[in-house]
């Protein structure tokens, strides 16, 4: 099965890394770990191959000062998520 994330980030320079799952939600895992970015809105779209349907798709987002998790909603097949 096919999942689809198209996720907007607030600043540029994020990269993906990767997925995990957590009991059965399955997390996006992004990081943005530079000193500088581009103060405009960055789209992604990533697309992973999965065994079974997750019960929640999470984004992940790593920085130098920490990082935030939030929720992707689904939308005709395809999961969305915007930086809070």
């Amino acid at each position: 099965m096919k999942i689809v994330l198209e996720v907007t980030f607030r600043m540029g320079g994020v990269n993906f890394r990767g997925t995990r799952w957590e009991d059965r939600n399955l997390v996006f895992e992004f990081e943005r770990l530079g000193d500088a970015f581009i103060q405009v809105l960055s789209n992604q779209k990533v697309e992973v191959d999965v065994e079974k349907a997750p019960e929640r798709v999470l984004v992940e987002l790593k920085t130098k000062e920490g990082g935030k998790v939030f929720e992707a909603f689904e939308r005709g097949g395809v999961y969305l998520a915007v930086e809070p």
